[in-house]
């Protein structure tokens, strides 16, 4: 979704203790996978404005899909991958060996920001993919995040963009929307997970504008797209079951009795209609990325 409500929708994150993260990470890795070409657009955008960076810190990395994009994308880098899971940072390890990079890929298990003090060196690019909003004083985060990084480092964060879509706005049955209703009732969601979080800031997501204030200079934004056209190949078709799936599992009590049979319809692998089977599925998604400099 557009903030990632939920882990499950996090391709890569930082945050969470609801969930058995070994259990779910080859759910999350094949997401990422996914996503890749996205990732790969917004890796190369990024390496246009950062010159042979040193050290990159990816914090919120899951199973690193990420993490060894970064590795590929910057071949004389070293990585180190960060997140609060210890069973995701050891598939991210064993991803980079596999790929042939762990001889400069490194992983710290820790809670963001404060494990991001346990860095042996200042970043010269640290990226957070959707885990900042995960922070009750994003502000406070993104300050702890820029004062990790060397002079003239940059810190990139992925934050917002739009919901994806997954279907056309009328299926055939049910009312015209529903996805549409969906983005509302888990937009309320979202605000309440916000607002109990420890710590937790009101504070307006202007991402330049927050990247200004923890010292950092140069803003600049940039939005991503995921653009997989129907006929989706069967790892997309995957994608948008277990995300309509997670959708039902968390906020299919919200929604209305009609719009609960129609999305109950659309998982029903028996129903032709559904999202199992019908030729008329997509995955579509934006993601943006604000980055900013840290004075020399």
């Amino acid at each position: 979704m557009a903030h990632d409500h939920d882990h499950t929708h996090d391709h890569q994150h930082g945050h969470g203790h609801d969930h058995d993260w070994a259990e779910l990470a080859p759910l999350l890795e094949s997401q990422a996978e996914l996503f890749t070409p996205l990732y790969e657009r917004a890796l190369n955008w990024l390496a246009k404005e950062v010159t042979e960076p040193g050290l990159i810190v990816d914090a919120g990395s899951g199973p690193g899909v990420i993490s060894c994009l970064f590795a590929e994308t910057f071949p004389g880098a070293r990585i180190v991958a960060v997140d609060g899971s210890e069973p995701l940072l050891e598939r991210a390890g064993d991803r980079a060996g596999r790929q042939g990079v762990g001889d400069r890929f490194g992983t710290l298990a820790g809670e963001l920001p404060e494990v991001l003090g346990e860095l042996d060196y200042p970043a010269d690019l640290l990226w957070a993919s959707r885990s900042v909003h995960h922070l009750g004083d994003q502000a406070a985060a993104l300050a702890a995040c820029a004062a990790r990084l060397a002079p003239g480092g940059t810190l990139a964060v992925m934050e917002g963009g739009l919901p994806p879509r997954f279907l056309p706005r009328d299926i055939g049955f049910g009312r015209p929307g529903l996805q549409a209703r969906i983005d509302a009732v888990e937009e309320e969601r979202f605000g309440r997970m916000r607002a109990e979080l420890p710590g937790s800031v009101a504070v307006v997501e202007d991402w330049p504008a927050l990247l200004t204030s923890a010292g950092l200079h140069h803003t600049r934004s940039r939005t991503f797209l995921l653009d997989l056209p129907a006929p989706v190949t069967d790892r997309a078709r995957a994608y948008v079951v277990t995300a309509l799936t997670r959708t039902r599992e968390v906020v299919g009590e919200d929604l209305d009795a009609d719009d609960l049979a129609t999305l109950d319809r659309l998982l029903d692998p028996g129903d032709r209609a559904s999202v199992h089977h019908r030729p008329d599925v997509f995955v579509l998604a934006a993601h943006t990325v604000h980055a900013a400099v840290r004075p020399v």
